[in-house]
């Protein structure tokens, strides 16, 4: 039976020789992780349910990220109830302020996903490892709770949509443009409950992060899953953060798809997702002038070193419009450090923009950047819903790291090629 990546993978983990679309399995796991929102009710679930056991220490990890440093009394309760619960189960991988970063960005970097994994998380931006050759994707805290426990998880094999990558994306495209675009194409539900499979000549001219950017947002798009295919690149990005040995899987030629799709990376330009959803992506000849308030650069999605590199070319010796707030969030303390010693800090602090440590913070509207009626910002991260970072009068408009700085420097959504 031919096998898209995504089937290889879960069939090698539920002991079969093949699976087929829509076929229920139990996948044996091999990460299980949650945050300091959706951890506390997988403990609730753990411990109603009478378990006891963690199935292996090493292979749960819990990220106190989202409402920290700890942004009120609440969030302080959630974060102690976790950190008993690691000591309580020695579960070594336990990250907290000072160490801790934005899971998504944490893990790879640490070397804890690699290359043929099963991996789960109460978190829908989990499909980020398929940037990796892996098999991910978001769980609830129920599934998180089992995971914990038993180190399995029961699975709808997806069935999947092929995007063929050719040519090579110019200057100030990058993987959150190809993301925005394909998702402008196919909507939302366009890969409802479909693994996202990347191939093509195309792939060797996206970046690791470029990769880790798109998978993040295959669910923006309604998927399972996405997935790269393992390359030089990937196998190069492993060995240096130090993951175990990888697997690669690769699809099956001819007949394993519901749709192909060719997309040509040159032919990409710069855009933005308008509110209210990442659907509504727009290129810079189909608006005109649109003021912000406010402009984030970091997250899960955009918060790696390479994001802020860009980011600080644009804005380097120059000054954020008046009136404009700029915020600047690198996505684990490593990517700080490393920002500060190549002087990039610098560079954002003289242009008037403010450096926060590592935390969700104001992607999901939970603290540090919050939106008052009938703000706008230009954010760098995943979502665009109704009040998704504040009032539900204000507006989030989806984009690159270069975008996002050229608009703080314009103070109006704005094009890289016009600031630079």
């Amino acid at each position: 039976m031919k096998m898209t990546a995504t089937q290889k993978i879960l069939a090698a983990h539920c002991g079969k020789e093949s699976v087929a679309a829509g076929d229920m399995i139990m996948a044996d796991l091999d990460l299980v992780l949650a945050n300091d929102i959706t951890a506390p009710v997988a403990i609730n679930e753990y411990r109603k349910a009478g378990c006891d056991n963690i199935f292996d220490c090493e292979r749960v990890a819990l990220v106190m990220d989202h409402f920290t440093p700890n942004k009120d009394i609440k969030a302080a309760e959630q974060c102690k109830m976790v950190r008993e619960f690691a000591a309580e189960k020695d579960i070594p991988n336990f990250f907290d302020t000072g160490e801790v970063g934005v899971e998504h960005a944490l893990l790879p970097e640490r070397g804890m996903v690699t290359a043929g994994d099963l991996i789960i998380g109460a978190d829908s931006h989990t499909c980020t490892y398929g940037a990796l050759g892996a098999f991910s994707t978001g769980v609830g805290s129920t599934d998180m709770a089992v995971g914990m426990a038993y180190g399995k998880a029961w699975l709808r094999v997806p069935s999947a949509i092929s995007f063929v990558l050719h040519g090579k994306p110019s200057k100030w495209v990058s993987g959150k443009d190809v993301i925005l675009h394909i998702i402008g194409k196919i909507g939302v539900d366009g890969a409802l409950y479909k693994s996202m499979e990347f191939s093509g000549d195309g792939v060797k001219n996206l970046s690791v992060d470029d990769r880790l950017c798109i998978c993040n947002m295959a669910i923006e798009a309604g998927a399972k899953n996405g997935i790269f295919p393992v390359d030089e690149q990937t196998i190069d990005f492993l060995t240096v953060v130090g993951a175990k040995e990888p697997k690669a899987y690769y699809a099956d030629e001819d007949d394993v798809y519901d749709d192909v799709m060719d997309i040509d990376l040159s032919q990409i330009k710069p855009c933005v997702a308008f509110p209210h959803l990442p659907e509504n992506v727009k290129t810079f000849d189909e608006f005109g002038d649109i003021k912000i308030d406010q402009v984030v650069i970091g997250s899960c999605t955009n918060g790696r070193l390479s994001d802020f590199v860009q980011a600080a070319e644009i804005l380097k010796g120059k000054k954020v419009a008046k009136g404009v707030r700029v915020l600047i969030i690198p996505a684990t303390p490593k990517i700080y450090l490393d920002a500060m010693k190549l002087g990039l800090l610098e560079i954002f602090i003289n242009a008037g923009c403010t450096v926060s440590a590592p935390t969700c913070g104001p992607c999901l509207g939970g603290h540090m950047g919050i939106l008052a009626k009938g703000e706008r910002c230009v954010a760098t991260t995943n979502r665009n819903f109704v009040g998704r970072m504040g009032d539900p009068g204000s507006e989030v408009y989806l984009a690159s790291p270069a975008v996002a700085a050229a608009s703080a420097l314009a103070g109006k959504i704005a094009s890289p090629e016009s600031m630079v």
